[in-house]
């Protein structure tokens, strides 16, 4: 039975929600589909009910009562927990389709959002960020950063198969796509969403997808599956990432996944099965899928302890494998051994000439972890920026010969430079400080202009880890103090802006040549504290101890992208020694648009543009808000990789969002 089919234009997407005695959280669910921004008209939500017998169907009925855009179905139970999608999916006239599970809720802009991202960028299927109240397990690699287009094969995308996202009907109908009817099926389906999507998008700015806590009760999707249960599904994974894919480079990075997760998932598993399920039943199914599915330069990418699962399978040695499973805690806290520049775990089975297994198995060099910390970063003198932080490889104490280097590589470019840095702790500590002077680090020549990233380079009886710079860092820690321009050689002068890349917050800085002709140097920038919407900018004239200008006039400068200028006063210190300044810029006044803030010197003669001066955005900076003819304004300092100059987006406040925010908090 159905309610409420609607005719008429199509929607913009479709909800499916498939519930089975899912009380009361249904109601919440299929509440935060129905108050979505993207409003009703714009909306179908498809409520399948799966033969519940706790009042699901009734509740489902009452909710299509009062909503016109909402349908209750029935679902004939069976085709496993995919059984009540096909059905939404049989019905569904959006352009996208969305699956809401009975326990989790929409943030109330997700699908607004989630849609004009697909629209915009002609993608097939969106990933909307996913957050978990009460700590379980969401990823979160995929959602550092918006994405706008992307792949399974340059993103994180692929690490969630949930179908909880975004498809584009049209992907859907072309490729027949639907759920498999067995118990757990659902990520065979969104694994060929994504391998046949024209494009995968991510937007990771907003709470999208709220999954329900515990005490919500159990989701029925997500409830643990035996190994017997869970085979089929897995199966078909491997079966759609070799049918969507060609072998090579391409395969492996999809089946690593399923290799890492599903295969050697279930050989953990083993041991909870009877001994004649786990060697007769489950054994050779594993074994066919190593076998068939992990090719040799996928074995080369696994941790130690999957290449010694993946080696016994492979070889048929079900008691082995057993053994190492049962094993596995204790064994995962047996050491390393340092030989011939390789270091591997000492393992029982490790040149065991009984168990007669390769030293590849053992092989951890190349994944030895680096614990990093960066604990600051400052000018030390003129022109030498002073980086001090602290660096082991885990598991092995450095000998007498062996150091650590910083290294430098300029981005876009083969340029790579290393210092060695300085040990600032007691003897063995791993404490250190690195001086980079710009004006002789090449070989006592200037550093080149370009990105430099900083890596550290750290070795230990004779193994060298190479690891990005910065990403761990003291809380607080503002590498933005250490922006300024620097002597950097003879007669030379550079701008040097140090910053934390995005997403990662790796250290990098940014050399570039020093506004030509720039009369000062900015020392402070902060929103006036009585004077509601003033920038107050401070700073002293170059080169030091300058007297304040005769015959020309310093003015702090807003220029709008459409070219409108306002140039607003600069008062002098009254004798001060380095012609020390401040200026006070009216933000409130600027109408809405971006705004860049300059010190320009009017007056100085010449035809082309007056020399001007950056106002550096600081570092922690906060936007400020001030009532016009009533309305509440905003300016928002624009900050991203690395800028050099203060940029504002001056604009009013969005009431609607302002109260949904704070609602929100």
């Amino acid at each position: 039975m159905s309610r409420n089919r609607r005719t008429g234009p199509r929607p913009r997407v479709s909800v499916i929600v498939p519930a089975r005695d899912a009380m009361p959280r249904v109601t919440r669910a299929v509440t935060s589909a129905r108050d979505q921004t993207i409003g009703l008209s714009r909306l179908e939500i498809i409520a399948v009910d799966d033969g519940s017998t706790d009042g699901t169907a009734e509740e489902l009925d009452r909710l299509a009562a009062d909503c016109p855009a909402l349908k209750a179905v029935r679902h004939k139970s069976g085709g496993g927990a995919g059984g009540p999608r096909n059905t939404g999916l049989d019905l569904a006239r959006g352009d996208y389709v969305f699956f809401l599970e009975t326990g989790d809720r929409l943030g109330p802009d997700a699908l607004r959002r989630m849609v004009a991202t697909a629209d915009q960028n002609g993608t097939d299927v969106v990933l909307g960020r996913m957050v978990s109240p009460d700590g379980r397990a969401v990823p979160r690699a995929v959602f550092r950063h918006n994405q706008l287009r992307t792949d399974v094969y340059s993103s994180r995308a692929y690490a969630t198969l949930e179908p909880c996202k975004l498809f584009r009907r049209s992907l859907i109908e072309r490729f027949q796509l639907r759920f498999p009817p067995c118990r757990t099926g659902e990520q065979p389906f969104t694994a060929a969403a994504y391998l046949n999507a024209s494009g995968i998008s991510v937007v990771a700015d907003y709470d999208c997808y709220h999954l329900g806590s515990r005490e919500s009760g159990p989701n029925p999707a997500r409830t643990t599956a035996a190994l017997a249960d869970r085979l089929d599904a897995m199966g078909l994974l491997f079966t759609t990432a070799a049918r969507y894919t060609r072998p090579g480079p391409r395969r492996d990075t999809v089946m690593r996944r399923h290799i890492r997760s599903e295969l050697c998932g279930a050989v953990r598993a083993l041991p909870r099965e009877s001994e004649a399920d786990a060697r007769d039943r489950f054994f050779p199914v594993l074994r066919r899928w190593a076998l068939d599915h992990c090719s040799d330069g996928l074995f080369d990418t696994l941790t130690a302890p999957e290449r010694l699962m993946i080696h016994l399978l492979r070889a048929n040695r079900f008691e082995d494998l057993m053994s190492v499973v049962r094993d596995a805690e204790g064994d995962g806290h047996r050491g390393h051994l340092v030989d011939k520049s390789r270091v591997y775990w000492l393992h029982p089975f490790f040149r065991d000439p009984a168990a007669d297994v390769p030293d590849l198995c053992f092989d951890v060099t190349d994944r030895l972890p680096v614990h990093h910390h960066l604990t600051g970063a400052g000018w030390h003198g003129r022109s030498t920026l002073r980086v001090r932080g602290r660096a082991a490889v885990e598991g092995l104490r450095p000998g007498p010969e062996d150091r650590t280097d910083l290294v430098l590589r300029r981005r876009d470019a083969k340029d790579e430079l290393r210092m060695p840095v300085t040990p600032a702790g007691a003897p063995g500590s791993p404490e250190f400080a690195a001086d980079i002077d710009i004006a002789t680090a090449d070989g006592g020549a200037p550093l080149r202009p370009g990105v430099w990233d900083v890596f550290l380079d750290v070795r230990a009886q004779g193994i060298s880890r190479t690891v990005r710079f910065g990403h761990r860092h003291d809380d607080g820690l503002d590498i933005g103090t250490a922006r300024r321009v620097v002597a950097a050689g003879p007669g030379l002068r550079a701008r040097v802006t140090p910053y934390f890349t995005a997403p990662y917050r790796n250290l990098s800085f940014d050399i570039g040549p020093a506004p030509r002709g720039a009369p000062c140097e900015v020392t402070e920038a902060v929103w006036h504290p009585s004077d509601k919407g003033t920038l107050v900018v401070a700073g002293r004239l170059l080169p030091p101890g300058t007297p304040s200008p005769r015959g020309r006039v310093l003015r702090l400068r807003a220029e709008h992208t459409d070219g409108r200028v306002c140039d607003h006063p600069v008062r002098f210190a009254a004798g001060h020694p380095a012609g020390a300044f401040t200026a006070r810029l009216p933000v409130r006044e600027l109408s809405r648009g971006r705004w860049t803030v300059t010190l320009a010197l009017l007056g100085s003669g010449g035809d082309g543009p007056p020399p001007a001066a950056p106002v550096p955005p600081p570092a922690r900076l906060p936007g400020a808000r001030w009532l016009r003819r009533g309305r509440p304004y905003y300016a928002k300092p624009l900050t991203g990789r690395g800028e050099l100059t203060l940029e504002l987006r001056v604009a009013p406040v969005r009431l609607i969002a302002a109260v949904r925010n704070r609602l929100r908090r």
